[in-house]
């Protein structure tokens, strides 16, 4: 069996090299993978700030200081893990339901061999097709939804495909299992007072920043947990879901968010041991992105994610891969 690790920074300098997600080896490959890293440069969603199709370059490139072994979960990810990084997947900028059917396409084979994919934004309108992927394969899945925004509107600008409707469009279809979904974070004005509403109508928790601070850290990862229960999980981490100070380069930043230090804990706390069916972590702008801090946020969301797959493996007594 083939293992693909990063390259050894020991032996060449973390600035040699092509850009690759934490130095995986750049191979679109399924076999002898337990994960792929892949991104998404689609941006033709947004709605205010455009440009993070560049996002998945971005977290390519901080991403380079990414070390193999999480202190704070005590796993090294490639003891238990072989992963490449898949490169990306090619979209029509410009043209929104043209590009679902690529990325959907492109996505299905990923599902199908078992591997769990980790995906970069782009804008949250790739949600939806990484969605339709995965229900088509495994059936629907249970959402955990970290953002500032519920992305449940039914229309924006009379258009029903952007980055603010993917999850009622993905509940409308029936992608996502609603009694074993979550969002947490949400926060920031809104058009009027139903707007959260509106999640919950369609069958979701909904946790928000007021209340994750009410309720603190160790009650809200709690809630996560038990609401998806044993259910496959689908994870989407709007970067937004930190607050502009940690992750100024964002398309629709909202004022009182979450360090990341907090959203650290949130992944460890509430996503350990889950049953994943995959990731994205998506709306990195980097033109707005001073000192790159949106994009090392990012990279570090996605390594802690990678590294609770790790997690999962070694708490199952999995030999680690040789």
């Amino acid at each position: 069996m083939q293992k693909y690790q990063p390259a050894n920074s020991f032996e060449t300098p973390r600035f040699c090299g092509p850009r690759t997600f934490m130095r995986l080896p750049y191979k679109p490959t399924l076999q002898d993978v337990d994960f792929i890293v892949a991104g998404i440069p689609f941006d033709t969603g947004g709605s205010f700030r455009i440009g993070t199709r560049f996002g998945p370059g971005a977290i390519r490139n901080t991403s380079i200081l990414l070390r193999p072994y999480n202190p704070n979960l005590e796993v090294n990810i490639f003891d238990y893990l072989s992963g490449v990084d898949y490169g990306d997947i090619a979209v029509i900028p410009g043209y929104i339901e043209d590009s679902y059917e690529k990325i959907q396409k492109a996505i299905e084979p990923v599902i199908a061999a078992g591997v769990v994919p980790v995906f970069m934004g782009g804008d949250h309108s790739i949600t939806l097709p990484e969605l339709r992927a995965i229900a088509k394969v495994k059936g629907k899945v249970a959402l955990v939804h970290f953002d500032s925004h519920s992305d449940t509107w039914d229309a924006y600008f009379g258009k029903p495909y952007n980055h603010g409707t993917p999850f009622r469009r993905a509940l409308e279809e029936g992608l996502l299992d609603p009694d074993h979904s979550i969002q947490v974070g949400l926060r920031g004005p809104l058009y009027n007072p139903d707007d959260w509403q509106t999640a919950r109508n369609l069958g979701l928790e909904v946790v928000t920043a007021r209340q994750v601070r009410e309720l603190g850290l160790a009650e809200t990862a709690r809630r996560i947990k038990e609401r998806v229960g044993t259910q496959q999980v689908f994870i989407s981490f709007d970067i937004d879901f930190l607050d502009p100070a940690y992750a100024p380069g964002t398309g629709t930043p909202e004022i009182g968010g979450f360090t990341t230090w907090e959203a650290q804990y949130l992944l460890h706390h509430a996503l350990t041991g889950l049953n994943y069916a995959g990731f994205d972590l998506v709306e990195v702008l980097p033109a707005h992105d001073h000192s790159e801090i949106t994009a090392f946020a990012a990279a570090g969301m996605i390594y802690e994610f990678i590294s609770l797959m790790a997690l999962n493996k070694k708490a199952n007594n999995e030999i680690p891969v040789k």
